[in-house]
């Protein structure tokens, strides 16, 4: 093999390498631009509080798996007039519950949670029932607490439900569906072997 002939083939390796690692990078790029776009939320629930967004948005983060806080806005003098706080405090804060992104507003004490809109956290054990439900009531109403439903200390509304209770409202069988009515009704947190003995016929 001649020199010149082995030059070109070192050449024409190198070539191909580098296609090659440019197809490789192509694909991760496209992976990594296909990630972003699947992560894009269009819908992001924006909730309302007198001055404790922050507060509210470390609670809740605190309390859920894959959470995290995010970027942090502030007041300024323009506009004051009109909303009124304080330049420099908090306005807005950004955070992550279990990858659904929420948006916390401090607007001052104009408008109030109620139970016309909540939360549904649903679980797959009683365990998980229990630790959703300790922590998400502590420090709020106790009368608001009925069928699953809880106010937090903030004021926010949230249902914590056992994941096989769709299936138990969608039975065909109305005696089934009438007899879990019937418990649940009475429960304030709801027991997974209590709902699933009454769908079997065991009333308490």
């Amino acid at each position: 093999m001649s020199f010149t002939h082995s030059v070109f083939l070192l050449a024409y390796l190198h070539f191909c390498i580098v296609i090659i690692v440019a197809i490789i990078n192509d694909k991760r790029l496209f992976k990594l631009k296909f990630q972003l776009m699947a992560t894009v939320q269009k819908i992001t629930p924006n909730l309302w509080f007198a001055n404790e967004a922050e507060d509210a948005a470390k609670f809740y983060v605190s309390v859920f798996d894959n959470s995290s806080m995010g970027d942090i806005t502030t007041y300024t003098a323009a506009g004051q007039e009109i909303h009124k706080m304080k330049p420099g405090s908090v306005m807005t804060v950004e955070f992550t519950l279990d990858g659904q992104r929420f948006i916390a507003l401090n607007g001052g004490p104009v408008f109030k949670f109620n139970e016309s809109v909540s939360f549904v956290v649903t679980c797959e054990t009683q365990e998980e029932i229990d630790y959703y439900w300790n922590k998400l009531s502590e420090g709020g109403d106790p009368h608001a607490q009925v069928c699953g439903w809880l106010k937090d200390k903030f004021g926010l509304s949230w249902q914590v439900v056992p994941s096989m209770l769709d299936k138990l409202f969608t039975s065909k069988n109305r005696e089934k569906k009438s007899h879990v009515m019937e418990v649940m009704m009475k429960m304030k947190k709801l027991d997974i072997a209590e709902l699933e003995r009454a769908a079997e016929g065991e009333l308490a």
